[in-house]
């Protein structure tokens, strides 16, 4: 079972990211300041936090609000010398970044989370990605879970969406088994580590009067990695390394 992440912020962070953090925190909560590359980071959820863990982040998305919400947050944390924004498509990091970011200059961590749902081909995206990192870099890859849907469509009373998606009919945005994650991570020539389940029971609990934040907090790390529950999280994550 994962261990509470160490990080100063990761408390004050949703519990729902709770198992992504603590995957991380090995990583960015050693002192040791990162290079790091957020690849559809948007308005900041995890940019802003690592700065202010004294890491250098550089976000990539493509939308111009939300990359002017990230440069807000980020001033009004005292980190926006560490936080850069640049617009561009995750698939098309070459035309975006520069040349000189990758082989052994390449980033220490890249962050790519929810974003193989939405973009044209993610087997690309992550190739791009792996690129840019340096040997030895880590990937932190979260993605919609195939399963966790089709529970949460039928819970909500829509049996007859959860069926399309359970039958793969559903193409409005594409979600992922385990495997399907494994074998996109492995295809870009990366070594993924084990995966575990995103937000097991936070998003359940978030309307739930009186659910102490600490003990949902609690309750994710401890049913992230473990079967029969990760596998009905609403997301998966992989932590690999180049």
């Amino acid at each position: 079972m994962p261990t509470a992440p160490a990080s100063p912020t990761a408390e004050q962070l949703p519990a729902r990211t709770a198992a992504v953090w603590a995957a991380l925190d090995p990583v960015v909560g050693a002192g040791t300041p990162l290079r790091v590359l957020d690849v559809g980071g948007g308005s900041g959820m995890f940019a802003v936090p690592l700065a202010r863990l004294g890491h250098d982040v550089t976000v990539v998305d493509p939308s111009a609000d939300a990359l002017a919400t990230l440069r807000r947050r980020a001033d009004t944390a005292g980190v926006g010398a560490r936080v850069r924004a640049v617009q561009g498509d995750g698939d098309l990091l070459h035309e975006v970044l520069p040349a000189a970011d990758a082989g052994s200059d390449g980033y220490d961590l890249a962050l790519c989370h929810y974003v193989l749902e939405v973009v044209d081909d993610p087997a690309v995206t992550l190739r791009e990605i792996a690129r840019v990192l340096r040997p030895g870099g880590r990937l932190s890859i979260t993605a919609a879970n195939r399963a966790g849907a089709v529970l949460a469509r039928a819970v909500a009373g829509h049996p007859v969406e959860a069926l399309a998606l359970f039958e793969g009919r559903d193409a409005a945005r594409r979600r992922f088994g385990p495997d399907d994650l494994l074998a996109l991570v492995e295809g870009a020539d990366l070594r993924p580590g084990p995966w575990r389940g995103v937000s097991v029971v936070a998003d359940l609990l978030e309307s739930t009067s009186g659910a102490e934040p600490q003990a949902v907090r609690a309750l994710e790390l401890a049913l992230a990695e473990a079967s029969p529950f990760r596998d009905v999280a609403t997301g998966l994550h992989v932590l690999a390394q180049k």
